[in-house]
């Protein structure tokens, strides 16, 4: 499979259509660990971002051949996982964050990672503080690195909408985090 890694997302789903349906494997490989993040930010909960993943990728696999290889394989995996995501939350609506662990590496000092750690408790406190309607497409383009267009896909919202979301969330990120 390491002839695949040079693929585009695109260009692995015709092979995944037309030649080998095991070949999923590298993308699944390649989208897992952004979309767990994706889905552990909207729920807040990392066993049902599991399962919100698992079945994104699932329904992906089922509906390949209705997939447009014109278009963004990241933006449309990202949507279905969206569209899961809040179908768990408005089933739920309860929101309990999870705080990740601080990783110990050996040789580095474990003041910084602890510093590290607790910027990173406070800007996630400061997100949960916002509406989904802005912390969504902030954490989308910042921490998932996605373009304004792939996000507008994602979110299916014109660029414009997404440019003014992120440019709005960032002062309202701003004015939380100094009130803390």
């Amino acid at each position: 499979m390491k002839e695949y890694k040079e693929f585009s997302d695109e260009a692995m789903i015709e092979k995944v259509r037309s030649e080998d349906q095991e070949l999923y494997a590298v993308i699944i490989s390649r989208y897992q660990d952004k979309l767990l993040r994706y889905a552990v930010n909207l729920t807040k909960n990392e066993a049902s971002a599991a399962d919100i993943v698992q079945t994104a990728f699932i329904k992906a696999f089922i509906n390949l051949k209705g997939f447009n290889v014109k278009k963004k394989f990241s933006s449309w995996i990202y949507r279905i996982v969206h569209n899961e995501a809040l179908n768990i939350i408005k089933k739920y609506q309860k929101e309990t964050p999870i705080l990740d662990k601080v990783d110990f590496k050996s040789g580095e000092n474990i003041e910084i990672n602890f510093e590290r750690q607790e910027i990173a408790e406070n800007i996630e406190k400061c997100f949960n503080e916002m509406p989904l309607l802005y912390a969504e497409p902030l954490r989308l383009h910042y921490i998932d690195e996605q373009s304004y267009e792939e996000i507008s896909d994602i979110l299916r919202l014109p660029i414009g909408t997404v440019a003014t979301r992120i440019s709005r969330a960032k002062i309202l990120l701003k004015h939380i985090c100094q009130k803390k």
